[in-house]
């Protein structure tokens, strides 16, 4: 049924032997003390890194050269363009220069037809409000134009301007006058004050001069006053009882308010002459002092609720406060609790894991059979 006499595959069987031929060299050679190579095979290495460095200088030549070739041929293309450069703008110079000399537009037959200065050179076709081609029909003239309007404004502008220059120029004068004024204050009372001083020292001069002249007078009048104080006295006693007579007969003791009245107006009065109010106007002034009276308790009043107010706001803001800050610490340890209850599960957790690892994982330790399979082969 099954045809197992089949002929063995040679190349397949050739290449398991060659493998297998490599293989025992390169125990050979590994397994070797004295032949094993420790790393790599540095002789290899050092061979190919010499090919790398002349392959790399040739490539770094062959670079050189080209660049060489293109700074060569990039200085000649930039002569030619340079050259061509130059060719160009001659000849469209001259090409200008023929154009302007024999080929002006102004001198064209029908130059008149596309002139671009032809507007500016034409006259208007509306000069004036007084223009007389302005007829009806031309619709160049209408009621309520203003031409002039742009020429006010400008002048206005100016006007205004030279306003602002005149009020600027005027400010500046005022400023300089003041400045001067102030110059001249400072030096005056300067002034003043030398003077002053000088004139309290010929004051003190004076009032010495005069105390002692004074002396020498008092001395020399005491015998003249002694003589005068009979008559002086008997002058006296005349005088008193003429002023006596006239207060007892005149207006000051028979109480006339009229006396007092001054000519400059009903509410002024002579102080000399004045004998005191009348009941009424003490009794305004009374009602008066009332009422001022009755505004500052009223105002007391006033300021004493605010105050009041302001401490029961104080008051209150404080209590939140506290409250808020009662919170915040019953928070703070509600979190610090919770952190503790967590760190707690945790490190349960970890001594239950570490204690399952010891005890149920890692139950099997590697023997000396486990490492001695390693190193046996070349792979």
């Amino acid at each position: 049924m099954y045809k197992l006499d089949l002929p063995i595959d040679t190349r397949e069987a050739n290449a398991i032997a060659a493998r297998q031929q490599r293989e025992e060299q390169r125990k050979t050679q590994i397994f070797n003390a004295r032949t094993r190579l420790i790393g790599v095979d540095t002789d290899s290495l050092s061979k190919q890194i010499e090919e790398k460095k002349l392959m790399q200088q040739a490539e770094r030549e062959r670079a050189n050269a080209y660049d060489n070739d293109m700074i060569k041929t990039a200085q000649i293309c930039t002569l030619l363009d340079e050259r061509q450069s130059n060719d160009t703008r001659k000849l469209n110079e001259q090409l200008n220069k023929f154009r302007l000399e024999q080929q002006a537009a102004a001198s064209r037959r029908e130059f008149d037809l596309y002139d671009p200065e032809s507007k500016k050179k034409d006259k208007p076709a509306r000069v004036s409000d007084d223009d007389p081609r302005c007829q009806v029909s031309g619709l160049q003239l209408f009621q309520g134009e203003d031409l002039s309007a742009k020429d006010r404004k400008k002048l206005q502008q100016e006007q205004m301007r030279e306003w602002i220059k005149q009020q600027l120029e005027e400010k500046n004068r005022e400023k300089a006058a003041e400045r001067y004024a102030e110059q001249l204050h400072q030096k005056k009372m300067m002034e003043i004050d030398a003077r002053s001083a000088a004139l309290a020292r010929e004051e003190e001069d004076c009032r010495r001069n005069l105390n002692m002249a004074t002396k020498n007078y008092n001395e020399a009048l005491s015998a003249e006053r002694k003589a005068r104080e009979a008559l002086d006295k008997q002058k006296e006693q005349d005088d008193n009882f003429t002023e006596l007579s006239n207060q007892v007969f005149g207006d000051t003791l028979t109480e006339n308010p009229g006396v007092a009245q001054s000519s400059f107006g009903a509410h002024r009065v002579i102080p000399d002459r004045w004998k005191g109010m009348s009941a009424e106007q003490k009794a305004e002034i009374q009602r008066t002092r009332d009422l001022q009276k009755e505004e500052k308790q009223r105002m007391r009043d006033e300021e004493k609720e605010l105050y009041n107010e302001y401490e029961r706001t104080a008051l209150l803001q404080a209590q939140k406060a506290i409250l808020m800050e009662r919170e915040k610490n019953r928070k703070a340890a509600e979190l610090e609790k919770s952190i503790a209850e967590e760190n707690m599960r945790l490190s349960q957790e970890q001594r239950a894991n570490l204690t399952r690892l010891n005890k149920e994982i890692y139950t099997n330790p590697p023997t000396n059979d486990y490492f001695a399979q390693f190193n046996t082969s070349t792979r």
